[in-house]
């Protein structure tokens, strides 16, 4: 798919026959009405002058499910994740990196999120650069920035971890973060004349805002080039940065400078917690994810919402601006608490997310020109099993026995590794929602290279 006007004129009279049949089965049932004409009206193949792409990682189906159940019923629909019209489902896989002609069936972060930022699969690890070969590959960032737009980075993540860092940075090992954290990276260290680890070469990207965890990578010292001695924090402000490092400062910050901000150490910390998952019996016993699993040790901690709302407004030049933003936001620890087998937090990182694609889903209301993307980079290990779990009849994984809002059992699953043990991502494809300029090539089942096509299209960089 390369998201060309032709392609979208000719996929017009099958969206619609779609539409049509979805429609009158929906209407039929007395749920909805005929989408026909959302369709015929949504349909723009035109140039976007935003985008706003909205990644949950680890956001696989069923990790959606679980938290819409949770949260809102099982008839309930989320107003972020599940609103956008065009629906698709993309596949995630990544390559072999000492024979890239083969597939992975399971990615990692890294290699998903270079396929999207680059239209070109790499092994697991890699970090917008090529398998086997090590050669960096061209980012959606870097050809926005190219063609005037102001670019953004909104993460619940530390910055230079993987999903981010696709975006902004080239290096063959995505724990190659911060300037002491390069022994993986030799070539790309400062010092021997390289572009420098992730921290470092986010900031020499120039990219507009930056926004999330791992303050720690980014207080490293820089050992070559013109900051040899300086934090990658001093060599961001000497390269015109404000840095703020809590809420109150972020809401503070006014346009005319670019932004970084760095609200944790590490990763920023989850907007819900909970119980972590058991074997049967221990985990049969029913739990809710109730106000006393708030979190309440990061008080001054922004959320990911208003970390979207700062960033579109220090973005959006106005309505004189030609091109506007490119601006990804990550919900990132779905994927890090569905490792962790912590249903309450996962759910809850789920929900925030939806919060934040509202915000998104808000400014394009009024700015139509905006292509709103929303997609995971892979999906996860919790699946909703039956309930009635027995001592003759259980799963053989860890399982957290939820008490929903509509007072039924919802049982969810973590058994991809040994319990206790970091669970493991899974290898099957990940819905794909937009819409705006381009929207509709979602449909259908396409690759995670095909999205950045749409995107280089939205912006006329193809």
């Amino acid at each position: 798919m390369r998201g060309k006007r032709g392609r979208t004129a000719a996929i017009v009279a099958v969206v619609l026959a779609m539409a049509a049949v979805a429609g009158g089965a929906i209407a039929s049932g007395g749920r909805g009405h005929d989408k026909s004409d959302d369709v015929r009206r949504a349909i723009d193949d035109g140039r976007a002058r935003n985008v706003i792409y909205f990644l949950g990682d680890g956001m696989g189906d069923s990790e959606i499910t679980v938290a819409r159940n949770y949260e809102l019923g099982a008839a309930g629909r989320f107003k972020g994740i599940d609103a956008p019209l065009f629906t698709g489902e993309a596949t995630t896989w990544a390559v072999e990196e000492s024979n890239p002609s083969l597939p992975n069936y399971v990615t990692d972060s890294a290699a998903s999120g270079t396929a999207w930022a680059t239209g070109v699969k790499t092994s697991n690890g890699r970090i917008s650069t090529t398998a086997g070969t090590d050669k960096d590959l061209r980012t959606i960032l870097e050809r926005a920035d190219r063609l005037g737009y102001r670019t953004g980075n909104v993460t619940t993540a530390e910055l230079t971890d993987a999903t981010p860092a696709v975006l902004d940075s080239h290096v063959n090992d995505r724990g190659c973060q911060g300037p002491a954290n390069m022994a993986n990276c030799a070539s790309d260290k400062k010092s021997a004349g390289g572009a420098g680890s992730i921290a470092e070469q986010t900031v020499d990207h120039h990219v507009d805002v930056l926004l999330g965890g791992g303050k720690a990578r980014f207080d490293q010292t820089i050992d070559g080039g013109p900051d040899t001695g300086k934090t990658v924090i001093q060599s961001a402000q000497r390269q015109g940065y404000e840095v703020v490092t809590d809420r109150t400062g972020l809401l503070a910050a006014r346009s005319g400078k670019r932004l970084l901000g760095l609200f944790n150490p590490s990763n920023m910390v989850t907007e819900w917690n909970g119980p972590i998952a058991q074997p049967y019996p221990a985990g049969a016993a029913a739990v809710k994810c109730d106000e006393s699993f708030r979190t309440t040790t990061a008080p001054n901690q922004p959320t990911l919402a208003e970390m979207t709302t700062k960033a579109i407004q220090l973005l959006d030049g106005g309505r004189h601006d030609r091109n506007g933003f490119y601006l990804q936001v990550e919900g990132a620890s779905i994927d890090k608490q569905d490792h962790a087998e912590n249903a309450c937090a996962q759910i809850g990182e789920t929900v925030e997310f939806d919060k934040a694609i509202q915000v998104g889903l808000a400014y394009a209301r009024t700015h139509p020109d905006t292509l709103i993307v929303v997609t995971a980079d892979h999906a996860h290990t919790s699946q909703i099993i039956e309930a009635g779990q027995t001592a003759t009849h259980h799963s053989p994984g860890a399982i957290t026995t939820l008490t929903t809002k509509e007072g039924a059992t919802l049982v969810v699953n973590y058994a991809t590794n040994i319990h206790g043990q970091s669970q493991d991502h899974t290898g099957s494809e990940v819905r794909v929602a937009a819409q705006g300029p381009q929207a509709a090539n979602v449909l259908g089942v396409v690759d995670q290279t095909d999205l950045n096509h749409l995107l280089a299209s939205a912006i006329g960089a193809e």
